[in-house]
C-alpha cells in the first residue's frame, strides 16, 4: 500500500469513528512538529524531518478512542533508496479503543480507589510503512492489556499492554526482502497524560506518552533484541486568543523525544547512536 494510500485509509478511519456511534465529546486536530536532530539506527547522521499529523479522540458511553496517523519526511541524510538524494517517507497509525469498566457496569465507584478514578481495558494497534535505503518497515502490531486512569486535571492513564509485532523489511544494499517475521510477545508499560496548567494568565498544558517495552526476542535476523524506552513529551500554549479563535483552537510549543534502544536496536553496539534519539522540536495544532 502506498504512503498517500495509508494516509488517506487513517483519515476515513479518523472520520468513521465519530459516525459509528453517538459520542458525548470528541477532539480532532492536524498538527506539524519539525526537528533537526531526529535518529535512526545504523544512521550515524542528525536527520532533519518534518511530521504531519492528524489525531482524532471521542469519548462515548462505554469509553474512548484514540487515532493518531503520522507522515513524516526525512531529509536526504535518511534516503528513501540506495544512492538517493530524496528523503524518506513513512507513515505510522495508532489506534486505541479503551473500555471504562465502570461504565460498562453502571459502577463507577466500585472502580475508584486512591489516587484511581476508573479502571479499563485497551486494546488497538500499530502499522506503519517506510521506504528508506536500508529497512523498509513494514511494522504490524496488536496490543491489549489493562489501563488505571488517574484522578487528575484533564487525563493521566497507564497501561500494561502485551504487544505481538511483526515487521517485513527489505534490504535496499543487500536487495534482500525477509518473509513477514513473528518477533516474541512482550509487555509494555504505557503512560500517555494531557495536563492543563497556568504560569500567571499564561493557558499551558503538559502533554505525552512514555513506553517502557521490553525484549522482543531475535530480530529477524538472529540478533538479540533490547528492551527500549520511548518517551515523547511537550509543553504547549494555547495561542487561540492571538488569533481571535475561540479557546483550545490553535496550539503551539515544545516537544522533547527520548528514544533509548530505538525499535529494539542495541544503541552501544551496531546500531549507534542512530539507536538513541535525543530531539528537541517545535510543534503545532489546529483543532476543528
Amino acid at each position: 500500500m502506498s504512503i498517500k494510500k495509508s494516509a488517506v485509509l487513517g483519515a476515513l478511519l479518523a472520520a468513521s469513528l465519530s459516525s459509528a456511534y453517538a459520542v458525548d465529546w470528541s477532539d480532532t486536530y492536524v498538527g506539524y512538529r519539525y526537528g533537526t536532530t531526529f535518529a535512526e539506527p545504523f544512521n550515524k547522521n542528525d536527520i532533519a524531518k518534518n511530521i504531519f499529523n492528524l489525531n482524532h479522540v471521542n469519548g462515548y458511553k462505554y469509553g474512548t478512542n484514540f487515532l493518531n496517523a503520522d507522515i513524516l519526511l526525512s531529509d536526504k541524510k535518511d534516503p528513501d533508496g540506495v544512492g538517493s538524494t530524496t528523503g524518506a517517507q513513512e507513515i505510522y497509525i495508532v489506534y486505541r479503543h479503551t473500555l471504562d469498566l465502570g461504565k460498562v457496569f453502571s459502577t463507577p465507584e466500585t472502580f475508584k480507589f486512591g489516587p484511581v478514578r476508573g479502571v479499563g481495558l485497551t486494546a488497538g494497534f500499530d502499522y506503519n510503512l517506510k521506504d528508506d535505503a536500508g529497512y523498509n518497515s513494514k511494522k504490524q502490531m496488536l496490543v491489549a492489556g489493562p489501563t488505571v486512569m488517574f484522578d487528575v486535571p484533564g487525563f493521566l492513564n497507564v497501561s500494561l499492554l502485551q504487544l505481538w509485532e511483526s515487521n517485513a523489511p527489505y534490504n535496499g544494499f543487500t536487495k534482500t526482502k525477509t518473509d513477514r517475521y513473528d518477533y516474541d510477545p512482550h509487555p509494555m508499560l504505557n503512560a500517555a497524560w494531557g495536563i492543563p496548567f497556568s504560569v500567571g494568565p499564561v493557558k499551558l498544558s503538559f502533554e505525552g506518552f512514555a513506553n517502557f517495552i521490553a525484549s522482543k526476542g531475535k530480530n529477524e535476523f538472529g540478533g538479540n533484541t533490547k528492551p527500549e524506552t520511548n518517551i515523547d513529551a511537550q509543553i504547549m500554549y494555547d495561542a487561540s486568543s492571538l488569533l481571535g479563535a475561540k479557546p483550545r483552537t490553535f496550539k503551539v510549543g515544545l516537544e522533547y523525544q527520548y528514544w533509548r534502544n530505538k525499535f529494539g536496536n542495541d544503541h552501544t553496539k551496531a546500531a549507534g547512536d542512530g539507536a538513541f534519539a535525543k530531539t528537541p522540536m517545535l510543534r503545532a495544532e489546529y483543532h476543528f
